[in-house]
């Protein structure tokens, strides 16, 4: 969806998914099968695991996601695995609405943005899918304090689960204090002297 709205603009996309599907269709298809050929590459150079990034499909709703985007990311992520590979799916914003269903999509680990709520994620996806997230970036990484990251830290690793990577909700700022990273990496901060230790 997003190298779609890249190639047509995001409010033309979302016109194609309503009054042209077919053509978002056929492009997707093209899309993907692009996909496949980058990421079979950075396999074969070595690559372990593929991030996937997918922003744009935060803006669209379940039925349209389901229809349109998700068969298209269960046939990349199905030959990112065939190549050897992981996949690591990440869609910025809100993405409540549709958590449930990229759990079908096969992504070995799915990001989850600050802003949907942790507890409400793990819920939706079960038990058996890796999470990871999802403290604000920007109020709390850049803004807060090591105190703040790390107490930030202690609810997400608390809310996401067995199966749950610790890591900011998106994009690290580029100004973010290097105290701030530490407070929230158990091997320099120790979440302030507290609780989790390496």
């Amino acid at each position: 969806m997003a190298e779609y709205a890249d190639l047509r603009g995001v409010e033309k996309a979302f016109l194609d998914l309503i009054d042209d599907p077919q053509m978002f269709v056929e492009a997707g298809r093209v899309i993907v099968q692009n996909a496949i050929s980058f990421a079979v590459a950075q396999i074969k150079a070595g690559a372990d695991m593929i991030g996937v990034g997918d922003a744009v499909a935060s803006l669209i709703g379940p039925k349209m996601y389901t229809k349109y985007v998700l068969p298209l990311q269960q046939k990349l992520f199905a030959a990112i695995h065939d190549a050897g590979a992981a996949v690591k799916l990440h869609i910025c914003g809100n993405i409540t609405n549709i958590v449930e269903h990229m759990a079908q999509s096969g992504a070995d680990i799915i990001d989850v943005d600050w802003m949907v709520p942790l507890e409400k994620a793990r819920q939706l996806v079960g038990p058996g899918i890796v999470l990871c997230g999802n403290f604000d970036p920007s109020a709390v990484l850049l803004q807060g304090t090591p105190e703040d990251v790390a107490e930030a830290a202690r609810r997400c690793i608390k809310a996401g689960g067995d199966k749950f990577f610790l890591m900011p909700g998106c994009e690290v700022p580029p100004a973010t204090p290097q105290q701030n990273i530490r407070a929230f990496c158990p091997c320099e901060g120790c979440l302030i002297r507290e609780e989790l230790r390496c």
